[in-house]
């Protein structure tokens, strides 16, 4: 009996044993599960920044030079893909949710107005990006938003035209100008956004009969880039030309000596002060729909956003800035203050299909 006795404690006493072993153990590997839960955390926040992929059709040096100081500024790497603004939208079509791109940048709103049709976009919340861009320019959805401005202006032969016979758009479909002026095609975005704005502020009957006149004033068929139409000007083949103000900075500015005289002989105007004002159209960014970095897409936008890079795209590419607490440079300043265009640029892809009818009614080629 006292062998039996002597057994079952024995028994007891290592089930005892193995009890509170398995406990230390498991209390062990919970400590242990809990270092390597608070190890990876701290990995975590130690994570690499990462990267931003960028679609652009913009092809500036000065761009290039605001890439390098967002990645010194924050550490995320910025990734380039460059082509033309229809191309990169195809291109995200395709690509859909593999695509890499987190960004699309590119001129006219009403390409960015197609590509959120096409639903290439998403809407975005930065209270950074809407206190630094004004309400009309940007998308009503903040799907975008304008980063720099460009005005749609006249130009004119210095040593033909006195500024004081230009005014407004209207004006140069009166017989005066017959074969006088000169446009890029009806194609072109510049020209389709033009017309867009005219069908907001003249009403539909009124655009179109605006882009009869001119066209019927052309002096050529309308071809060539917008420097083409300044040279143009100069050459003898027109007096006016309708034509986007930031290249005039560029060509004033080029290393090709030919361009730099075309715009040493032309001049300025910027039409429609005492009316409704001189047509603006932006370069402009978006997040793309399937972006894997949003997070830092939107801290791209909003460090192209701020008074920093503004005033690169001013001083050294010759866009008036889009956020307002930034001064145009020097050369746009020299230009003279003017009056633009009261109107939201989210209509300009709203008129577009409207704008494309007319131009082929009128026969504007």
């Amino acid at each position: 009996m006292r062998k039996k006795l002597i057994s079952l404690g024995l028994i007891l006493l290592l089930s005892i044993v193995a009890l509170v072993g398995c406990s230390s153990s498991e209390t062990q590997n919970k400590t242990t599960t809990g270092s390597e839960s608070n190890a990876s955390k701290e990995e975590v926040e130690k994570k690499e920044p990462g990267v931003v992929n960028l679609y652009t059709s913009r092809h500036y040096e000065s761009d290039v030079e605001l890439y390098k100081i967002f990645e010194e500024q924050t550490g995320i790497k910025v990734n380039v893909v460059e082509g033309k603004g229809d191309e990169l939208m195809e291109r995200l079509n395709i690509e859909g949710e593999s695509t890499e791109a987190d960004l699309f940048f590119t001129a006219d709103a009403g390409n960015l107005h197609v590509a959120k049709e096409s639903d290439l976009l998403q809407s975005v919340k930065s209270d950074v990006i809407t206190k630094n861009i004004p309400e009309k320019l940007r998308d009503e959805d903040n799907t975008w938003f304008g980063m720099a401005k460009r005005a749609r202006v006249l130009v004119y032969a210095k040593d033909r035209v006195n500024p004081s016979e230009l005014s407004t758009y209207e004006a140069l479909t009166q017989p005066e100008w017959k074969g006088k002026v000169v446009s890029r095609t009806s194609e072109n975005m510049y020209n389709i956004s033009l017309l867009s704005s005219f069908i907001e502020v003249m009403g539909e009957e009124g655009a179109k009969e605006w882009a009869q006149g001119f066209t019927d004033n052309m002096a050529r068929e309308p071809q060539g880039n917008d420097r083409d139409q300044a040279k143009a000007v100069v050459a003898g083949e027109a007096d006016v030309a309708i034509m986007n103000t930031y290249y005039i900075g560029l060509m004033l500015n080029s290393e090709d000596p030919e361009e730099v005289k075309v715009a040493e002989n032309v001049g300025v105007f910027f039409p429609n002060q005492e009316t409704t004002g001189t047509h603006i159209n932006v370069s402009a960014i978006a997040v793309t729909k399937h972006a894997k970095n949003v997070d830092n897409a939107i801290k791209f936008i909003e460090f192209l956003s701020s008074e920093q890079a503004q005033g690169q795209f001013a001083e050294v590419n010759y866009e008036f800035p889009a956020n307002p607490n930034v001064e145009a440079s020097d050369l746009l300043k020299s230009w003279g203050k003017f009056k633009e265009q009261d109107i939201k640029l989210s209509v300009l892809g709203k008129n577009q299909q409207q704008a494309i009818k007319i131009f082929n009614e009128v026969g504007w080629k």
